[in-house]
Parts: structure tokens; sequence; C-alpha cells
């Protein structure tokens, strides 16, 4: 890379050491100089040198010029030198990695001799994040009070709200009074236009409420009827933020790596943006819910049946409902019929794992507009001529539709480790018929890291729309009817096809991230990147700063 022209270079002190700070349109470093060095062991550095540290601007929180008492430490001897021989100072806050793709927000004090020069290095710092456009300034908060366990709004104050005010966001908090609160102001009364994001505080029904009030509300006024299955979705234009403190936060989890709010609130004030897709769930012609992470039938439908029964045991009702659940070993009869996604998306079982600057979604970003309307027409073409959809009909112990991994702390692979956040498909994971034992075996894998799809039992299947049919509306003869018939060639979508038997009652009902489908027969497409997060995906390793440390204290003219 390049090597960008220094904006500022001075020695200044820091903690009671005398040090070279430089200053790019990208990075700020300090390093100790010659004679600092000499006298300590070394510094931990964050990155370069073992005596140097190097921050990208793009991660700096804020700076601030320091009162005289926050200089202050231990050392009063010291620091009373200190501040003699270098009156003046500037706190930078800046975003510091701690294991476990956690963040937090660390300070760096210099200490200048001079107040001219202490006041350049503020105005030079604010007037680089000033250039940065991604960043929210005005941000409409909505908090659950009565979520996970009812912490929500003091997990806000304590630790959100602090960091908002030093990184001068301006927040709107509407703590919400009933469900589907936070979903009702933002379809009808939110004056959207005076922020540039909306952040709800809870779990991943809360999150829920602002999708479905954000995306309703961007097809209102774009006169989009949500109720046609192939209707384009326009996306959303402001970026969605998850401040976790819900029974569950599996959402925050696949898309930051923790269930940190910290974490969160930092991810936010950088600007990050993470474009997501969404699945469509219609019956019929009628809108049901929209989905960002598990569709699931049988199994987790049941699951959750049980668990809403049992709502008044909190977080652990999912842990008896799953047990329940499982010793019951239902399984149930359908079709399943799907269209299946293009070749250069991969497929479920590839162990290409979907991280911050992941190609496969980078390649659906860069085509998405283009391959939008063709993809749109490729699909209504599939509808009409019969072809290209495969279909499986037999018994099902659970029917799956991965949109993201679904990892969290109990599955840190998730239900599809190689599902993907933004290449407009779904991972479709069939589990037939089988012995209690083996289902238990298949369910164990989402804990290790053995292959959980590498089951005879299992399939799956990457795509971009599908639909299914309990046996009571099956288009198909009785005598067509079998435990193990798989089409997979010349067979149309069974959706739109009338119900000619009659063979069997008994059905599941489907989860919807965590919601309760009111309908077994439904239809599922795929929106392709229909809103963003205040996010970057999970990181792989350590953020690396592009440009040599060394090349930051190269000889310039005009330093300071």
């Amino acid at each position: 890379m390049e090597k960008q022209p220094r904006l500022l270079c001075s020695r200044l002190l820091r903690e009671h050491r005398q040090v070279e700070v430089a200053l790019t349109r990208s990075v700020l470093g300090w390093r100790e100089t010659d004679r600092s060095r000499k006298r300590s062991s070394g510094i931990r550095s964050l990155s370069g040198t073992a005596h140097s540290h190097t921050v990208l601007v793009c991660e700096i929180v804020a700076v601030r010029k320091t009162e005289e008492d926050d200089t202050k430490n231990k050392s009063q001897k010291k620091a009373k030198l200190g501040s003699q021989l270098y009156p003046h100072a500037f706190t930078v806050s800046y975003v510091r990695r701690m294991r476990h793709h956690q963040w937090r927000c660390s300070d760096v004090t210099f200490q200048c001799a001079d107040l001219t020069l202490c006041e350049q290095w503020v105005q030079v710092i604010n007037e680089q994040l000033s250039l940065l456009t991604n960043r929210p300034r005005s941000l409409l908060v909505y908090i659950n009070p009565f979520g996970g366990k009812r912490h929500g709004t003091r997990i806000y104050e304590q630790k959100v709200a602090p960091l908002f005010r030093r990184a001068c966001i301006s927040a709107d908090v509407i703590v919400t009074e009933r469900a589907n609160h936070a979903r009702d102001h933002l379809k009808t009364e939110a004056n959207l236009d005076k922020y540039d994001g909306v952040v709800c505080v809870g779990g991943d029904g809360m999150f829920g409420e602002i999708l479905h009030g954000l995306v309703t509300r961007t097809q209102t006024d774009h006169d989009v009827d949500q109720n046609q299955p192939d209707a384009e979705l326009v996306p959303c234009s402001l970026r969605i933020g998850i401040i976790p403190a819900g029974s569950t936060d599996c959402i925050c989890f696949a898309t930051v790596g923790t269930s940190d709010p910290v974490t969160s609130a930092l991810h936010i004030i950088v600007g990050d943006s993470q474009p997501m897709d969404v699945c469509s769930a219609h019956h019929g012609d009628v809108f049901l819910r929209y989905s960002v992470s598990l569709l699931g039938y049988g199994f987790y439908g049941d699951l959750l049946t049980y668990s809403e029964r049992k709502r008044w045991l909190g977080p652990a009702r999912y842990d008896l409902s799953g047990v329940k659940t499982f010793l019951s070993h239902k399984c149930y009869k359908g079709t399943v019929s799907f269209l299946p996604a293009e070749d250069d998306v991969g497929n479920p079982r590839d162990k290409l794992l979907c991280r911050s600057g992941c190609q496969v979604c980078q390649r659906k970003t860069s085509s998405n507009d283009k391959r939008r309307e063709m993809s749109a027409e490729k699909e209504k073409s599939a509808k009409d001529d019969d072809s290209g959809w495969g279909v499986i009909r037999g018994k099902f112990i659970t029917i799956n539709a991965a949109s993201m991994s679904c990892a969290c702390p109990r599955s840190p692979k998730g239900l599809s480790p190689s599902a993907h956040l933004a290449d407009g498909t779904t991972d479709l994971i069939l589990v037939r018929k089988c012995s209690r034992l083996d289902f238990f075996r298949h369910l164990v894998r989402h804990t290790n890291k053995d292959d959980q799809f590498d089951h005879s039992f299992v399939e799956v299947y990457r795509v971009k729309s599908f639909c299914f049919l309990p046996p009571d509306q099956e288009p198909v003869s009785l005598e067509d009817l079998s435990e193990t018939q798989l089409e997979k060639t010349g067979c149309g979508p069974i959706c739109s096809a009338q119900t000619t038997c009659d063979y069997s009652k008994a059905h599941s009902s489907w989860s919807c991230d965590g919601e309760i489908l009111p309908h077994a027969a439904i239809q599922v497409s795929v929106q392709c990147q229909l809103i963003r997060l205040f996010a970057r995906g999970i990181e792989e390793q350590q953020q690396c700063v592009f440009e040599d440390p060394c090349t930051l204290w190269a000889p310039e003219p005009n330093t300071h």
C-alpha cells in the first residue's frame, strides 16, 4: 500500500514517557523515543513493533481535550513533574479488541508542552472523524424492559448510553410498553427522516419487531404489496443496531461473534454496515412473517409451541421444552419443493465460513443490482414452465431453513455452519424419519466439530425459495405417496397446485425466528440483502493495520 502523508507528528508525553505521535488519514500511531525505551522493559503493543502502537482512524471513538485533574495517576511526583513540563493534554478513545470477538473502549492520553499544539491535535483528529460519513449522528432507540432477565434498561443506561454520549451521538429513546409496540411505532408514527439508524435493546424477539416495522414502513412508502409472494421488496435505507439483552441473542452472536452490549455499541459508533438477507413467508397470497435466522418445522416448531406455554419459567423454558420435544420423537409427513441456488454461491457442505469481508457475499453485493431483475425473471420462468424445481416427499422429524449459521454459545457452529448472511440463499435442511438415537447423534454434532449433515437421513440444499405442504394439502394421488419418494427433475413448484387428497391431518407448526406461524403450508422466498445491520460479520482474526507502522516514523519535514 502506498505510504500516506503524515498530517501531524509531534513528541509528546504519555505515562511519564516521551513518545513520538504521528497521524495519517487512516492511522494514529505512537512509539517511545530512544531515551524512554532504554528506561522501559517494553510496552505491550496492539500492532507494529514491541514499543509502538497503531490504531485505525476509523476505529477512533472520540478525542477530547483533557482537564489537568484527569492526567494525575498513582505516581504523584512524576505526575507533578510531567504536568509542569507538559501542562496540556488530550485523550483519544479507541476500539481495543479483546478475546472472543469482544471490543472495549480504551483511552490513551497525551500531554503537550504547548496549548496550541494540543488544540491542533484535537482539531485535526476531529476533522478526520468528520470525514467518516458512515458514522451515525442520530439514532432511534427502542428498549424492551421485559425481555430476558429484564435488564434491558439498565444495560442501555449503564453500558451503552455513556459510549453514545462520548461519540457525540444523539439518541431518542422509547421504552416499549407492550408486545409489538416498536413495530407499530415504526410502521406508522416514527419520523425516520431525522435518524441515521434504529437500535433495539433486547433479544431476537425485539429485533423481529424492528425488522417487521422497518421493512413494512419501507414497502408502504414505496407502494409495494407485501402480500404478493413475487413482489420485489425495496431494501431499507436505515441500518439496524442490536444491543443484546434478551433470552436469545442468536442474530447478534452470528453477525458480531459475541453477545456483548459494549461490543455491539462500538460497532454502531464506528458505523459498520453488514447487509443481510431476509426470507419472506407467505400462505397463498397472504404475507405471514419475515425471517433472518431460522424457519423450523417439526422438532423446532414443536419445541417453540411447548415453550410458549411455559413463559413463566424464563429462559429455562427452552431447555425443558427441548427435552420434552426430543422424548416425544414425532415425525410429520409432507412435501417440500425448492428452487436451487446458482453454483457460484457454493453449497452448505463446502466448509467456507461467512466471515467479515466474505467474498461470496461481496460478489453478491457487486452484482446484486444487475442480477436482481434477471433472477426474478428466471424464477418466474421456472415456475411457469415447471422446470428447475426439486420435489421431496416423505416423513420428516424436522425441516429447517437457515439463512445464517444460527451459531450461539451452546452451538458454536450453528445449524448450518457454512450459511452466508448476504448471498441471496437459505440452507434447506431435511431430517427424515430415523431412530431417536440417530437423531440424538445428529443434535450432538451441533456442539462439536463433526459434520452434522453426514448422516444418511439428513439432506441439505442451498435454495433461493421453497414451499412446504402438509399431507392434507399435497397435490398428489394416494398411489404416489411414499415415505422415501424423491423427485429432482421435471417437477414444478407445488404451492400453486390444487389439493387432490386428504391423506393425514397431523401436522406441526413453523417456528419463524421464535414466533409461531398460523399456517403449516407456506411459500418462502429469499429477499437478497433487504436490510443492513451495524455490524461487520465475525472477524477471523485480529484486525490488521494496512500500513507498515515503521513508515509512520520515516523522517519528514515540518515535524513539531
